[in-house]
C-alpha cells in the first residue's frame, strides 16, 4: 500500500470535530477505497482542552493555522474555519503556494475567490476540492462536474439553506408567524443568534454562485446573484399558497436565458406536485436539467457535523487515490464569462398580496394599475366583507416581465386604499 496521506485540519468546530471522528471511525473503509491510509497529523484550533470525540495527543497542534498550512509534513490542508477572507483565505493560499492539496467547506471563500484559487491550484498542480461547501452531504459538485459531464445544463435550482426551509415548513405546519418560528429555530440551534446570513438569502447566494460555475463552466460571480430573503413571508402567504396549490420555498435558481445567465435567490411559489415542494425541514435539495439526462434530483441533509464531514472525506479519498479534475469541471483558463441576465428582464408569473380598505372601487384601481403595465390577471381571492376596514386581497398573474410587475406594484402601493406595501412572491413553473 502507498504511504499514508497526511492531513492537517484547520478549524475544529462542529464540522472539524465531525471530520476527525469520521476519519477515525471509518479509517479502514477509507483506506480500502483510497488505496492508502488517510491520517491526521496536524490540527489548528484556539481551544486545546475541548473534547472533540477523538484522541489528539499524538497530533501536532498549531496556534497559527497558516503555519499548519506551511508544515512540510502535511500533504493536504482541510480548511474548516469559514469566512471569505482573513485567516481562512490565508490558510488556503499558503497551502496552494506550497503545492499542497486543499479541501474546504468554505462557501463564502469559494463564492468570492473560487476562480482565483482554482487558477492557483492548477498552476501548482494540486487539487482544490470543495464538495462540502454546498448542500452538506449531498454530492452535488461531483454530480455536476463529473456525473453530468456529458450534458449541457439549461437550468439548476434548489433549496440551499436548511434554516430558511425549516422556518417556512414550520410556519406552514403550525400556522405561526415568521418571527415566532425564527425565535424557536434559534432556541433549537437551527438558526444563529444573528440569523441574517440565512434568512436574508446570503448563504444560499454563495452556494448558488458556486453551483452555477460548476454547472455552466463560467467564473464564479457572487455579485451577479439577485438575493432576497424570507423576512416578508407571512402566515397569510403560507395559507393562500396552500389554497392556490403551492408551497413557498426559498430557492436558488440559475438558468440560461436569451439575455444571459440568470442567477437569483428568493422565495418562490412552487406547485405541490413538484418534487422540490416535498422537501421539508432542514433538508436541502438540488435539481439539475440536462439535454441528455433530463431532470436529476438530489436530496439530503444540507448541514451538520457528519453530513458535511462525509463530503470532506469524499474529497480526501479522491486525492488519496490520485483522482483529480479541474475544480469547476474545466480548466480555470477555459471558464467562459457569460453575460448576467438582469433581474428586471426576468419573465414569470407572480403572486401579489394586498391589505386594502374594503370599499367600492378598490379592485378597479388595482386592476387599472396592472392594466397600465400590461400585466394580465389570472386569479383573485378576497375573503369576507368588512366595509371600511382592512381586508386581504390576493392576485396571481399570467407570465409577465419583472420590470413591468415592479412598476405596477409601485403604482398600487401609492393608492390611498392600499394600507401596506404590496407583497410579491414569484411563481416558478417546475
Amino acid at each position: 500500500m502507498k504511504p499514508p496521506l497526511r492531513v492537517g485540519v484547520a478549524g475544529l468546530g462542529t464540522v472539524g470535530a465531525g471530520t476527525l471522528q469520521l476519519l477515525e471511525r471509518q479509517a479502514d473503509l477509507l483506506a480500502a477505497r483510497a488505496g492508502r491510509r488517510i491520517v491526521v497529523t496536524a490540527v489548528s484550533a484556539r481551544e486545546r482542552r475541548r473534547d472533540r470525540g477523538v484522541d489528539l495527543s499524538a497530533v501536532r497542534w498549531y496556534e497559527d493555522a497558516a503555519a499548519l498550512a506551511a508544515d512540510p509534513e502535511v500533504d493536504v490542508v482541510v480548511e474548516l474555519i469559514g469566512g471569505a477572507d482573513g485567516i481562512a483565505r490565508a490558510v488556503v493560499e499558503t497551502a496552494l503556494a506550497r503545492n499542497k492539496h486543499v479541501v474546504t467547506a468554505n462557501k463564502a471563500l469559494m463564492a468570492r475567490h473560487g476562480t482565483g484559487l482554482a487558477r492557483a491550484a492548477e498552476a501548482a498542480g494540486v487539487t482544490l476540492a470543495f464538495e462540502a461547501s454546498v448542500a452538506g452531504g449531498i454530492p452535488v459538485i461531483k454530480t455536476l462536474r463529473e456525473g453530468l459531464a456529458g450534458n449541457r445544463l439549461s437550468r439548476l435550482y434548489g433549496i440551499l439553506n436548511g434554516t430558511s426551509n425549516y422556518i417556512l415548513t414550520t410556519m406552514r405546519d403550525s400556522g405561526r408567524e415568521f418571527g415566532e418560528v425564527l425565535a424557536e429555530a434559534q432556541k433549537l440551534g437551527y438558526a444563529e443568534a444573528d440569523p441574517s446570513f440565512d434568512i436574508d438569502g446570503v448563504d444560499a447566494a454563495h452556494k448558488l454562485a458556486i453551483l452555477a460555475s460548476a454547472a455552466f463552466g463560467r467564473p464564479v460571480d457572487i455579485d451577479g446573484v439577485y438575493t432576497e430573503g424570507i423576512r416578508h413571508v407571512s402566515r397569510l402567504d403560507i395559507v393562500f399558497a396552500d389554497e392556490l396549490g403551492y408551497r413557498i420555498k426559498l430557492l436558488g435558481i440559475a438558468r440560461l436565458t436569451e439575455h444571459g445567465l440568470e442567477q437569483r435567490v428568493h422565495p418562490c411559489m412552487v406547485s405541490k406536485a413538484a418534487p422540490i415542494a416535498t422537501v421539508d425541514g432542514v433538508f436541502n435539495a438540488v435539481v439539475a436539467e440536462g439535454d441528455f439526462v433530463g431532470q436529476v434530483v438530489l436530496q439530503g441533509r444540507g448541514a451538520g457535523a457528519f453530513p458535511t464531514a462525509s463530503a470532506v472525506a469524499a474529497d480526501l479519498v479522491d486525492i488519496a487515490a490520485g483522482r483529480s479534475v479541474p475544480p469547476f469541471g474545466v480548466p480555470a483558463a477555459e471558464l467562459q464569462p457569460l453575460d448576467g441576465a438582469p433581474m428586471d428582464r426576468h419573465q414569470g408569473a407572480y403572486y401579489i398580496r394586498l391589505m386594502v380598505v374594503d370599499q367600492p372601487g378598490v379592485i378597479a384601481d388595482v386592476s387599472a394599475a396592472l392594466r397600465d403595465q400590461q400585466v394580465s390577471l389570472e386569479s383573485m381571492i378576497q375573503r369576507g366583507r368588512a366595509p371600511g376596514e382592512a381586508v386581504p386581497v390576493v392576485l396571481t398573474t399570467h407570465a409577465t416581465v419583472e420590470a413591468a410587475m415592479q412598476r405596477a406594484l409601485a403604482a398600487i402601493g401609492r393608492l390611498g386604499t392600499v394600507l401596506e406595501p404590496p407583497r410579491m412572491i414569484r411563481i416558478e413553473d417546475f
